[in-house]
């Protein structure tokens, strides 16, 4: 009897905190009514103030993918007490990587500016990306360009990669088989050497100044497992604070994949992270 009745009430507790969760659809943050420039932002309807605030950037080889997909994503993360911002952005063939990444940074700056509708807090806004969302989130953070371009300062204060693809591409591009793969990035990044190196995250480690949380499959592809941890030893010996883990037994799509469930451990992990910089 006392193990139905506590079922009840969990169930009754769960249904209720998913009913607190609101989402806002569709924004343009480019201002420009295209599909490729909008946003999902996920909150909860609380009278909590100045939350934290954390911008998805979703994989797909920088060819495809949406927000849509990752709704479970934000509403995990709103049910936790963050703001989450689910963002699209240009994809090739239509797009290369330098128009990715300028719509990623525009996308930031409309949360900075726009934040606290949702209860949020313009100083603690966090990123995170999944594969090449991970080289998106990395290389705006790190090249000044990008927030150049949308007129403000990095207002990011950390920083949350979950199987970053890319962060090297010249080391990449220059080892890889010329295979289907290999030439879908071509598209994002062009057949010039130069182009690689200056789309490559690892170039500008110098100008990295916040925390970072590096997170990686052991069953990921081997140029994760090579270049994640080798930013972390960048990280560490320019003195940023960065914390680094291997997740035993996970491929590349299974990354993010797994958190489709609200008590995955990898939530814990990154709540911890924000909440000790937030």
């Amino acid at each position: 009897m006392l193990k139905k009745l506590f079922l009840t009430i969990l169930l009754f507790q769960t249904i209720t905190a998913l009913a607190q969760v609101k989402t806002a659809k569709d924004i343009n943050y480019a201002y420009n009514a295209k599909a490729e420039s909008s946003l999902n932002v996920f909150y909860n309807a609380d009278q909590i103030e100045n939350k934290p605030v954390l911008i998805f950037i979703h994989g797909g080889s920088w060819s495809s993918g949406k927000k849509e997909t990752y709704w479970w994503l934000g509403r995990n993360f709103a049910r936790k007490g963050v703001v989450a911002v689910i963002i699209n952005y240009p994809l090739a063939p239509d797009a290369q990587y330098e128009k990715m990444a300028d719509d990623c940074a525009l996308a930031v700056k409309w949360v900075k500016e726009n934040s606290a509708v949702y209860k949020g807090s313009s100083d603690k806004i966090f990123i995170m990306g999944h594969s090449a969302g991970g080289h998106l989130a990395e290389l705006i953070n790190a090249d000044p360009r990008y927030f150049n371009h949308a007129g403000i300062k990095n207002p990011i204060k950390g920083v949350i990669l979950n199987d970053p693809f890319g962060l090297d591409l010249y080391e990449y591009l220059t080892t890889a088989k010329k295979d289907s793969f290999y030439f879908d990035f071509i598209r994002t990044f062009t057949s010039q050497p130069a182009v690689w190196k200056a789309a490559s995250p690892l170039n500008y480690v110098d100008h990295i100044k916040n925390p970072h949380l590096l997170l990686y499959g052991g069953k990921t592809y081997e140029a994760i497992k090579l270049q994640t941890p080798r930013l972390y030893q960048e990280l560490k010996a320019h003195h940023i604070p960065v914390e680094i883990k291997e997740i035993e037994g996970k491929s590349h799509v299974p990354m993010i994949s797994q958190m489709i469930l609200g008590g995955n451990d990898l939530y814990e992990e990154i709540l911890k992270f924000i909440h000790q910089f937030d």
